[in-house]
């Protein structure tokens, strides 16, 4: 089957939206909850979607599975790496963190997780792939044009929504700081920040204060657009690289939400 770029672009959203499925579950399990771990809206990990496709085109000719197995480990690991880093100086947050596993970069890749691309690389390249490409080449081409097309704007928007409503959440941080510290101070009270010390906090409060903790959890609406919201709320280890002081303030958010 030829490589074109429309069924490349249609293999993207199958295996960005099994990469979606695959992180929400897992962090949901983890989390206790729901969590829609894509960075965009919809039900996309984009990252999962560029492997399988580099891998699909680089490899498609390969039949070892050990070679496939080490060149997949080794170029997912080089790709969640780029991504780590360019996500890291375009947000100033760092959006996942390896550093509690054993073998990791900087904590930005790790051994097990190349050990797992490793082997979803053989799965896709040897398995999936091949079934892939029959069911898709079943596809009248005019409905492939039509599915691209709309499925290409609908991800230009999700993509360009996303980054705007990311961009500046360092800024908003420090303004929720401000407001709540003025709001606390007025109240004769003091406020830390971290999710252990908000957990204390919520359990010394008296029925009288809780109101004030509603108020604040106002805040976090006012302060932080939806987006940014979410983004804390899907990324359990995001943390700011501007301040260790915002990335308390996100321990505190995170916990906010997910009590309400």
């Amino acid at each position: 089957m030829a490589l074109t770029l429309e069924y490349l672009f249609l293999w993207f959203l199958l295996y960005a939206f099994i990469g979606w499925v695959y992180e929400s579950v897992l962090v949901s399990v983890s989390e206790r909850r729901w969590v829609n771990r894509g960075f965009l809206n919809g039900p996309l990990c984009p990252i999962y979607g560029c492997g399988a496709v580099l891998a699909i085109v680089l490899l498609h000719d390969f039949t070892n599975p050990i070679e496939i197995f080490l060149i997949s480990s080794f170029g997912a690991s080089i790709l969640e790496y780029i991504t780590s880093w360019g996500m890291e100086k375009l947000f100033h947050a760092r959006w996942w963190d390896y550093s509690h596993y054993r073998f990791n970069i900087q904590g930005r890749i790790c051994l097990l997780g190349a050990i797992v691309f490793g082997f979803g690389g053989v799965l896709i390249i040897d398995v999936v792939q091949p079934q892939v490409e029959r069911l898709t080449a079943m596809i009248p081409l005019l409905a492939v044009h039509v599915i691209c097309a709309v499925a290409a704007i609908v991800v230009i928007i999700d993509t360009i929504v996303t980054v705007v409503g990311i961009v500046g959440l360092s800024e908003r941080l420090a303004k929720f700081s401000e407001a709540v510290q003025d709001r606390a101070e007025k109240a004769g009270d003091s406020w830390q920040w971290g999710k252990e010390e908000f957990r204390e906090k919520m359990h010394d409060l008296s029925e009288s204060s809780q109101e004030r903790v509603a108020n604040m959890r106002q805040l976090v609406s006012s302060a932080l657009n939806w987006q940014q919201r979410r983004m804390i709320r899907s990324f359990p280890r995001m943390r700011s690289t501007d301040s260790t002081k915002y990335s308390k303030i996100m321990e505190t958010v995170r916990e906010m939400l997910r009590r309400k």
